[in-house]
């Protein structure tokens, strides 16, 4: 079988790390690079620099990854849409839901795969918390809480921290307890003098009735990326910066006091850390979309999970300037 031929637009600063992903897995030949603003990472290659969507698709690609800016996520999503490729946009979706109803709806529509870059759901540590959740090893899960932090990054420019950093907890937080939001409740500020919110903390409910917190900036100096499981056996702790994946257990302490014996606390008990392939979760993220279009597996990030974790996001904005709890 002839290797599907891909197109890539916008070769930033996430742009370039698709090409190289692109050019690496099988079954996948990246024949079109388009950026009207040119190709500041040197990316390229011997491919030329193509200035818009319509040379993209004029180079007769089978499907697409969409890189450029959130604002400009629906008009080249669309054309692209309409011209019968396949396409995986980074995240999130669109600038507005509306934006991203009309995306995944004409995606839908026309029979494609449309996927959205959500890179977190492919992160190793995640995936084998999600595969000993769903297992049963915690038992009934009772609250994921995040904390994703760090330094501004100058590539940013068009959305705030909620849609760009926010959206990651908001879809793993969903996808490891398989329940969507029910309700959520923010606090945003603006430190950096930019027009969008730099600093987040939001905490919410999700349908099965997980509780959920989530702490979310620009304003740190220290980088993390944890997320937190807390259930009835213990607590499991993902570091995605490393994929690291840590098993708090539940210590087991008899009660001799009869006074506080009903008491049903936990103590400290054992603490393991696991072992397990840790894979590029771009790279991992590529093969299934390649995989989806090729119609032999469909575990990609759908346009139609994109567009409720782009609801919720606005919801959490919602919230923060309203003051009140959002239902969703």
């Amino acid at each position: 079988m002839a290797d599907l031929r891909a197109g890539l637009i916008g070769l930033g600063a996430m742009g370039r790390h698709h090409a190289r992903v692109l050019r690496e897995i099988d079954g996948v030949d990246l024949v079109a690079v388009a950026d009207p603003g040119g190709d500041p990472y040197g990316v390229s290659g011997d491919l030329d620099v193509l200035p818009d969507v319509d040379a993209l698709i004029a180079a007769g690609i089978q499907m697409a990854v969409v890189a450029v800016p959130t604002v400009f996520h629906e008009d080249v999503a669309l054309a692209l849409a309409a011209a019968g490729v396949h396409t995986l946009v980074e995240k999130p979706i669109a600038a507005t839901s509306e934006a991203g109803r009309k995306v995944a709806q004409a995606f839908a529509e026309a029979g494609l795969v449309g996927a959205v870059g959500h890179i977190e759901r492919f992160n190793p540590a995640l995936q084998e918390l999600r595969r000993r959740t769903e297992a049963g090893e915690l038992g009934e899960v009772y609250q994921i809480a995040t904390r994703r932090q760090g330094p501004f990054p100058a590539r940013i420019a068009d959305v705030g921290v909620v849609k760009d950093l926010g959206t990651h907890d908001i879809d793993l937080t969903a996808w490891v307890a398989q329940s969507p939001f029910q309700s959520v409740a923010a606090q945003t500020t603006h430190r950096s003098g930019r027009p969008h919110e730099d600093m987040v903390t939001v905490t919410g409910r999700l349908e099965n009735g997980v509780v959920t917190n989530h702490v979310v900036n620009w304003l740190s100096p220290m980088k993390e990326r944890v997320t937190i499981v807390t259930g009835e056996r213990g607590a499991f702790v993902a570091d995605t910066g490393t994929a690291d994946l840590t098993f708090y257990a539940n210590g087991v302490i008899p009660t001799e006091w009869e006074a506080v014996s009903a008491f049903r606390g936990v103590s400290e008990g054992d603490v393991t850390r696991y072992a397990f392939a840790k894979r590029e979760p771009l790279r991992v993220e590529h093969e299934a979309f390649r995989d989806a279009v090729l119609g032999l597996r469909h575990d990609v990030v759908t346009m139609e999970e994109g567009l409720r974790t782009l609801e919720v996001a606005e919801a959490v904005l919602d919230s923060s300037r309203t003051g009140t709890m959002i239902t969703l």
